[in-house]
């Protein structure tokens, strides 16, 4: 062990930081509703995303980091993107780079919330700090500096560092592309990549992602009139559109046992991750499920819980997340609906290509609509997912190892069900680059619902390992090992964390 890094002053640093700096901060953020532009489309007049970047960019500047330089960054008709960069210190090398990413938009309000508790109300319970974008993933901007803060403070080599904050990955980081080419040179070529809008599976050790689903969804509109109609009256004659989308999902998915029926929405497991599920499975146990809010006399859809932990991460599943078209109960009348529309939601294989699933999803469902009915399918996101190549020495040792001093654990690894497009785009951008995804979102953490929280203790070791493998990347860089395979360390739990 590279006794040059005080663990324990590391752990005292982050702690503090946490408690007296980065929690007061993230309770002002959770009370901003910065929707993601999915989910808002009137951000710019409401100016919620601009107050969530002030915020942050206020609290960066105020960091005591020689040469930091803190900008945001506003390209004409996107969505803005904080830039940091900091330079080596200690000895570190302006040469090689760690970059580090998170998001600042959030999913929209979801209904179910505690009396006590809302997605814009920051509430503290125990360990537990509650509302909506804290874990998903607004702690990002503030764990990454912190964890620099960490080694800086013990005066502790480290490499030049990016940190990028989007604000519009909840809606499939459709402008990220544009300011990663548009800053390739404040960039430069980073050797290690680490992302923080992951999680884990339980609270008591490191996990590692090996894999992330890809995603293909949009709104699926069935018209059949230009206008309502008396049900009595039409019932029998004119067909109606509900039916007409049951059926159409049903030439997707199984209803009996949510098996997608489609071929060529399926691809093989990988020896080496059906080896990973059945490991992971023997540690989580039954919290594959317990962590979700079944009903009484409810129960997953599997007994074997290695087949659990393999239908969230690698195989395809389909949720519908919304519906339009349809009156609430208390104003539904008798009257046949001219249309009805819902938006589908679908995981994909992580190594199945994201474009050429969302049309064969897009032709399956239009083509010879029942009735000749008006259908069609909108497509709004088709995002390929993600499937780690092998790990460095370097980095697994630096990952497990930050584990067992952090945690007093092993580190674990394991794929996630979530979407993270940020990543395919950097492993295609940065081929020799290392990849480090972690994250805070675990068991009844539940990103995208009600009552979400952020695990405070979780933030704070997730920080001090960030800090430890980065002093581990100098190590590396010294002996000319960082570039080569990459990994991906960490996961998430984003429910329909739509994106992701």
């Amino acid at each position: 062990m590279d006794r040059s890094l005080d663990a324990p002053a590391l752990e005292r640093y982050v702690d503090g930081k946490w408690d007296d700096d980065i929690v007061p901060r993230l309770i002002e953020y959770i009370a901003i509703p910065n929707k993601s532009p999915m989910f808002d489309t009137d951000w710019v007049q409401h100016g919620y995303m601009d107050q969530a970047v002030a915020l942050m960019e206020t609290w960066a500047k105020a960091q005591t980091i020689p040469g930091m330089v803190v900008e945001t960054v506003r390209l004409p008709g996107r969505t803005p993107l904080i830039f940091l960069e900091i330079p080596a210190a200690n000895g570190g090398t302006d040469d090689d780079c760690v970059l580090l990413y998170g998001h600042l938009d959030k999913q929209p309000e979801m209904t179910g919330w505690d009396d006590d508790l809302g997605p814009w109300k920051p509430v503290i319970k125990g360990d537990r700090l509650y509302g909506r974008g804290g874990a998903d993933d607004g702690y990002a901007i503030f764990g990454s500096l912190a964890a620099i803060l960490a080694l800086q403070e013990q005066k502790l080599p480290h490499a030049r560092c990016v940190i990028l904050i989007e604000a519009c990955e909840e809606s499939g980081s459709y402008d990220l592309p544009a300011y990663v080419d548009h800053l390739a040179d404040r960039i430069g070529m980073p050797s290690l990549v680490v992302c923080l809008d992951s999680g884990c599976a339980n609270y008591e050790q490191l996990w590692c992602t090996t894999s992330l689903r890809g995603l293909a969804g949009g709104n699926l509109t069935v018209k059949v009139l230009s206008e309502g109609v008396h049900s009595g009256d039409a019932s029998g004659i004119v067909p109606s559109s509900f039916r007409i989308l049951r059926d159409l999902l049903s030439r997707i998915e199984d209803e009996d046992t949510g098996r997608i029926l489609i071929d060529g929405l399926h691809d093989k497991i990988p020896d080496e991750r059906l080896v990973q599920a059945k490991e992971a499975a023997k540690v989580v146990g039954t919290a594959v499920y317990d962590k979700f809010p079944f009903l009484p006399g409810e129960k997953p859809m599997a007994d074997d819980l290695t087949e659990l932990v393999l239908n969230r991460t690698w195989r395809p599943a389909l949720s519908v997340t919304g519906v339009d078209g349809m009156p609430p109960l208390s104003s539904a009348g008798n009257v046949l609906r001219p249309h009805t529309s819902v938006k589908l939601s679908l995981r994909l294989p992580p190594t199945l290509d994201g474009k050429r699933a969302g049309d064969l999803l897009k032709q399956t469902l239009e083509k010879d609509p029942p009735y000749g009915a008006h259908v069609s399918l909108d497509l709004e996101k088709a995002s390929t997912g993600w499937n780690a190549p092998a790990m460095s020495p370097w980095l697994n040792q630096a990952i497990d190892e930050a584990s067992r001093e952090f945690f007093g654990q092993p580190a674990m690894y394991m794929g996630e069900g979530g979407t993270i497009p940020f990543m395919g785009m950097l492993g295609e951008k940065f081929p020799d680059a290392q990849f480090m995804i972690t994250g805070v979102l675990g068991p009844h953490s539940n990103a995208h619902g009600p009552n979400e929280f952020l695990h405070i203790p979780m933030g704070k070791r997730v920080t001090s390992c960030v800090a430890r493998v980065i002093a581990r990347h100098h190590e590396a860089s010294q002996r000319g090992d960082t570039r080569g395979s990459a990994v991906v360390a960490g996961g998430k739990e984003r429910g329909d964390h739509g994106c992701c």
